[in-house]
């Protein structure tokens, strides 16, 4: 087979690749999720919730985050293209806060709101500082209600690991081991692995593309070459 038809078939190879790729990376990007800068139990984790399109094409005008029963306190993150309140609910009864008081009162909502309406197909990200419960394999759930300028998405469904997920899944996570040093304020090496991995795979899509633009370059120059060898 000739260098040009070698070159032309790696081109065709190549545009495939690519647009698995791109295929792949807007599947990823379609639900609002979470990812925990750590899920070590007992640590205090930076929760970063995604949302990247609108309600049927409709701009996002507001996030709200529900916290699970175990969530007593959160630190939301300013980002300045929303403004935050908190929503408060009555305790049934006192729960220590590990510094010789008491909490009397949760937080059960945090809601963002856009100051401007975020447009379908533009991404923006949002996220709470909170402690982390401190027994490995809780499943903390995070539904969100996603309010557009013309309805609204739930996402609040939740699904057990033996089930498909379902359209509308609500973010989560589930705590592990934790890093038995007593302080709980970061990831373990294990946790810190994988937290990047999760948390890089937009770059990691990036990279994909990248390589392909490079061989896509590298099959245009062979046919290039092909076609002068070939007028030779």
């Amino acid at each position: 087979m000739s260098l040009a038809r070698h070159a032309a078939r790696a081109a065709a190879l190549t545009l495939t690749s690519s647009a698995l790729v791109v295929t792949a990376a807007a599947v990823a990007s379609g639900h609002v999720s979470v990812t925990p800068s750590s899920t070590a139990a007992g640590s205090y984790s930076v929760m970063t919730f995604s949302v990247g399109h609108g309600c049927d094409a409709s701009p996002t005008t507001r996030l709200t985050i529900q916290l699970p029963e175990e969530i007593i306190a959160v630190t939301p993150t300013v980002n300045p293209n929303w403004t935050i309140e908190k929503k408060i609910e009555k305790l049934d009864s006192a729960v220590d806060n590990g510094d010789g008081g008491e909490y009397t009162e949760r937080v059960a909502e945090v809601v963002y709101t856009a100051k401007s309406p975020l447009e379908d197909g533009l991404r923006d990200t949002v996220a709470l500082q909170l402690p982390l419960p401190e027994e490995e394999g809780t499943k903390l759930v995070f539904p969100v209600i996603q309010t557009c300028e013309k309805g609204e998405t739930a996402w609040t469904q939740t699904y057990d690991e033996d089930q498909d997920e379902p359209e509308y899944a609500a973010p989560f996570i589930e705590t592990t081991a934790s890093e038995g040093d007593g302080h709980g304020n970061g990831a373990t090496g294990d946790d810190e692995a994988a937290d990047h991995e999760e948390a890089g795979t937009g770059s990691n899509t990036l990279g994909w593309v990248g390589v392909v633009l490079g061989a896509l370059g590298l099959a245009a120059g062979g046919l290039a070459l092909g076609r002068t060898r070939s007028r030779g």
